[in-house]
């Protein structure tokens, strides 16, 4: 069985739409909308072909026009992209990120697998760094063989006891250094981590084309060509 994991695809439906893998299941660790062009698309992308979602904390602030928290260097952006977001996004799209699961568990042949977009104790929000003690504290809790988690953008696997976290990474919008969009492969009880080019500059077109400020059109850009570094 092969399973296609990826998270933080933030309206991104170029990169979405340009995944190379077949897969058994497609699940999605949250964060469909926000700073993308193309939201709507994405959210019937997923809708159609997941099997798998849990809601992220930008799903959250279009479904229920919440706060998504961001930091202080992407607040502009996100702020922007949110009303945009809003505008774009159908009324029955913004019920089905309402519908969307904080977290979920399941299990495949002999893995059991828990999901959700930041960490367990804090599903939505908390930012918490592949090297954090954190996780070692809290997969004891965890009846699982497998944490999957994404919100950083950063991907990672990190294994105690006989316990996996795995963080994708971002499929819209990763934060690596480099612009390719990023996911994990769980196939036969291996789990990988990998990513691949997409046509960037057509999204960087559409990004233009969206009616936001010059300036957070630019942040934009910029966060997307450099790979997830932060407008100065």
């Amino acid at each position: 069985m092969k399973i296609v994991i990826v998270s933080d695809i933030h309206g991104n439906y170029d990169a979405l739409s340009a995944l190379p893998e077949s897969y058994d299941e497609l699940w999605v660790l949250g964060d469909l909308v926000n700073y993308g062009p193309e939201p709507k698309e994405v959210v019937d992308f997923v809708r159609h072909r997941a099997t798998l979602v849990v809601r992220g904390n930008h799903d959250q602030c279009i479904g229920y026009a919440d706060d998504p928290r961001c930091s202080l260097r992407f607040r502009e952006m996100a702020e922007a992209t949110r009303w945009f977001s809003a505008a774009v996004v159908t009324r029955e799209q913004k019920a089905y990120l309402r519908s969307l699961p904080l977290q979920t568990n399941c299990t495949r042949p002999e893995t059991r697998f828990y999901l959700c977009h930041a960490t367990p104790s804090d599903p939505l929000y908390e930012y918490r760094s592949a090297s954090s003690d954190k996780w070692a504290d809290e997969c004891v809790h965890m009846h699982a063989d497998v944490i999957l988690v994404g919100h950083t953008h950063i991907p990672f696997i990190r294994s105690f006891n006989g316990q996996t976290v795995v963080n994708p990474g971002s499929l819209g919008q990763p934060k690596t250094g480099k612009p390719d969009a990023c996911y994990a492969v769980w196939e036969d009880g291996q789990v990988s981590l990998r990513s691949y080019g997409y046509p960037v500059n057509k999204t960087i077109d559409k990004i233009r084309l969206m009616p936001v400020g010059k300036a957070v059109q630019i942040d934009l850009i910029h966060v997307l060509e450099s790979g997830g570094q932060a407008p100065g």
